[in-house]
């Protein structure tokens, strides 16, 4: 079992947990990524990135989404209480080196996994501009943690709350075209997002990287349900990425697989909410049989 150390709420929708998993805090690499189960009853596993760890103190931090049945039951635990299954560290690590300048594009909750691909880019000598985008000045996240690593910060609003009033491609753009362009550009969030920041970067020759976070079972390469397709041939996420060559994924394809269970996870968290009010009645009749 797996402690939860820290919790914190960053955002209306948006969580931090450190969680005690001292094996894979020290064998992760920036860009790998954990299968977690909340419960052992036959519950979901679903695919987290790993956003930051400590391995003499033997913990891991992730930050998620209450999107689904899974993570809205994770955010209902509390600290000191504890995750059934953390599997991990699982994927490719990033290659990181000294390419020059290095651009980090995050969209939303694509800045967590961001961060330690951001740290160790810059850690490697290269200069650093980050670029952190999300739909208002309430979902920004990690904003202090990047800006303590970064040469240059940019951020966007899509309603233009806080920072400029643009999308992420906008400032890319712009550096793309710049005198000081991008030796590579890494992009990581919504498929929408990285798309268009594949093709925003495409047309000026700068190598771009992009981090799928697809649907996964095993997160082994046995149930084949995180394929995608790269160049045109069939890859698993889970065993050949989590990274691929963003100007070789096809994204219209995975964006179509990606709604394929969308039916029944759109039930599954219509019931988790019938199953939480329950649980609450049932905590207040408790209270009043027991005043």
């Amino acid at each position: 079992m797996h402690t939860i150390i820290e919790k914190k709420q960053l955002s209306e929708q948006v969580y931090m947990m450190r969680i005690t998993a001292p094996l894979i805090a020290e064998a992760r690499s920036p860009g790998q990524f954990i299968i977690l189960q909340v419960d052992t009853d036959y519950g979901e596993r679903i695919p987290l990135t790993i956003s930051g760890a400590d391995a003499e103190e033997g913990w891991i931090r992730i930050i998620f989404q209450t999107v689904g049945k899974t993570t809205i039951k994770l955010a209902e635990l509390k600290e000191g209480e504890e995750v059934a299954a953390v599997l991990g560290p699982l994927g490719q690590p990033t290659h990181v080196e000294n390419f020059g300048h290095a651009v980090c594009v995050g969209g939303g909750i694509g800045v967590a996994p961001m961060y330690p691909i951001a740290k160790a880019l810059k850690e490697a000598g290269n200069k650093l501009t980050v670029i952190i985008g999300a739909r208002s000045k309430d979902l920004v996240i990690l904003e202090d943690d990047m800006r303590a690593i970064a040469d240059e910060l940019i951020i966007v609003t899509d309603d233009g709350s806080y920072g400029r009033k643009a999308l992420v491609t906008e400032p890319l753009k712009e550096l793309c075209e710049s005198d000081d362009k991008p030796d590579i550009a890494v992009a990581i969030g919504p498929p929408i997002m990285m798309k268009f920041a594949a093709e925003t970067t495409r047309p000026y020759g700068v190598r771009t990287v992009v981090s799928l976070n697809t649907i996964m079972v095993d997160g082994t390469g046995m149930c084949g349900g995180c394929r995608v397709t790269v160049g045109g041939e069939t890859r698993f996420v889970c065993v050949d990425g989590p990274e691929f060559d963003g100007h070789e994924v096809d994204f219209d394809n995975m964006m179509r697989r990606l709604q394929s269970y969308k039916p029944q996870e759109d039930k599954a968290r219509h019931l988790c909410k019938l199953d939480v009010e329950a649980d609450r009645l049932a905590d207040e009749s408790s209270e009043k049989e027991q005043a």
